[in-house]
């Protein structure tokens, strides 16, 4: 799967889960440690897309960065020598 595959809101969904299930100071058997994606306000849900939305902006612009930084080589074998 490309970074051009994943939702922000599939992201923001995992990170959500995998930020309660990794939070040190959550009593496993706590209500808040098992808090579901469906169960956090709106605001919450917004504010967690929208940062998933700007960390894959930011990894696809790295990524287009890379691929277009190496576009002007040749690849091996295809150089020509001039003297």
């Amino acid at each position: 799967m490309s970074i051009q595959e994943v939702s922000a809101e599939q992201l923001a969904e995992l990170f959500h889960h995998y930020h309660q299930a990794l939070d040190p100071e959550q009593d496993c058997n706590s209500k808040s440690a098992h808090e579901s994606w469906t169960r956090i306000s709106q605001q919450e849900k917004k504010r967690l897309v929208a940062a998933a939305r700007l960390a894959i902006l930011e990894m696809t612009s790295h990524v287009m960065e890379r691929e277009n930084s190496r576009r002007y080589y040749a690849q091996p074998g295809q150089a020509e020598w001039g003297c």
